[in-house]
């Protein structure tokens, strides 16, 4: 079908190309993204990604702020992803000052990262499926992504932004009701998954929409820095997780889904399967969570327990210290990264001493996913434009910065 195509050249030699803004307010490019197109009727011929319309700055945000206050910031970044936010900056300081954190909240951290995926999924397969006009596929991913925003408001009292990390641990424990929550929605959720699965994976509509449309191979991957479902669709079995274990991630027994075609639909077969390997590494989670303290016991980062500062004045003064001036990390300079719902997201650290970070960068999986789109797009009919745009599930909020 492509050898039919009209380069470039031809077209605009004959005067017939169609130069066309999609976004940045079309409500399905996902975020405020602006494509300029060039098009030959209704076939993309050149594609170019212009960002810039959410940019926050909150990088250099994070420069003027002490360390504890970092975490509120990054939450914004990837908003569908707060957790994993929130670990790569917390994992990066307690790496840099030499911090051990507990087992329970390690554990703990685990499972809110793996719930943080399986909603991040279910949003993305809902408004995919919304998109094609599939408006019962979205109800139901909706609904099951409501019962984990539900668990997040029980152990932090915040739902898509649960702020509930802190260097050294958590801010608290979960509570029983979180537990007995969580033990429900690991019941229930292998019959919603196969819901999604009847309606979506045989589904002809779906499939003619998605197979062998936007292909991104590992040659593309590779000159374009591709993580995440995009590389592992390619054939890749590449996950944070597994090259470079965290939380004690080394210890759990789960597959890196994979596919060849590198097309629409394998990425979406592989999201559905990384749901199938969250939820069974939550479960082994909870066989593993221990009791103990969810936040280190190091002076130099940790609060005191509330009931001491009732009775000591030291207490008092080592909270009043840690809440005003912070915590001052070694002088160095640090990278750590994390597997998110959308691949490798690092965070790049430099320290002066001081109790605030001197250099914060991020390495967002969106912004290279945004990039491939130059490439992913030629060639394809104008309908198929959203959902490749879609396939590659960029967070705006992530790209800016």
């Amino acid at each position: 079908m492509s050898k039919e195509f009209r380069s470039l050249e031809e077209v605009e030699a004959a005067g017939e190309i169609l130069e066309l803004n999609l976004g940045p307010q079309h409500p399905s490019t996902h975020g405020v993204l602006r494509l300029k197109l060039k098009l030959d009727g209704e076939i993309v011929l050149a594609a170019d990604p212009v960002i810039g319309y959410l940019h926050t700055g909150i990088e250099k945000e994070c420069e003027t702020r002490i360390y504890h206050q970092v975490f509120t910031l990054v939450d914004r970044l990837d908003y569908l992803s707060g957790p994993a936010e929130e670990q790569v900056f917390a994992g990066v300081v307690e790496k840099l000052m030499g911090i051990e954190v507990p087992e329970r909240a390690q554990t703990l951290r685990l499972i809110l990262l793996e719930l943080s995926r399986m909603t991040s999924h279910l949003l993305w397969a809902g408004t995919s499926a919304l998109e094609l006009n599939m408006s019962s596929v979205f109800m139901y991913a909706m609904a099951e992504r409501e019962k984990v925003l539900d668990l997040f408001e029980e152990i932090s009292g915040a739902r898509m932004f649960p702020s509930l990390w802190r260097i050294g641990g958590l801010g608290r424990d979960a509570n029983e009701e979180f537990i007995t929550g969580l033990k429900a929605f690991l019941k229930d959720f292998p019959a919603t998954w196969k819901d999604l699965d009847n309606l979506l994976t045989n589904n002809y509509v779906w499939c003619h929409r998605l197979q062998g449309v936007g292909v991104i191979d590992k040659e593309l991957c590779r000159q374009h820095m591709c993580t995440g479902p995009v590389l592992r669709a390619a054939g890749v079995s590449y996950d944070i997780r597994k090259a470079y274990p965290y939380l004690g991630y080394e210890n759990y027994s789960f597959e890196v889904p994979t596919a060849e075609e590198g097309d629409s639909y394998g990425r979406y077969m592989v999201r559905m399967a990384e749901m199938r390997q969250s939820e069974s590494i939550i479960h082994q989670a909870l066989d593993k969570l221990k009791e103990g303290p969810v936040l280190t016991d190091d002076r130099k980062v940790a609060l005191p327990p509330r009931p001491m500062l009732a009775r000591s004045m030291e207490a008092v003064i080592h909270q009043f210290k840690l809440v005003s001036e912070g915590i001052s990390p070694p002088p160095g300079e640090l990278y750590n990264a994390v597997e998110s719902a959308r691949g490798e997201l690092g965070c790049y650290l430099v320290s002066d001493g001081g109790n605030r970070p001197y250099r914060l960068r991020i390495r967002s999986p969106s912004f290279p996913h945004i990039g491939v789109l130059k490439e992913a797009l030629v060639n394809t009919l104008i309908s198929d434009v959203v959902v490749i745009i879609a396939s590659v599930d960029p967070i705006l909020g992530d790209v800016d910065r």
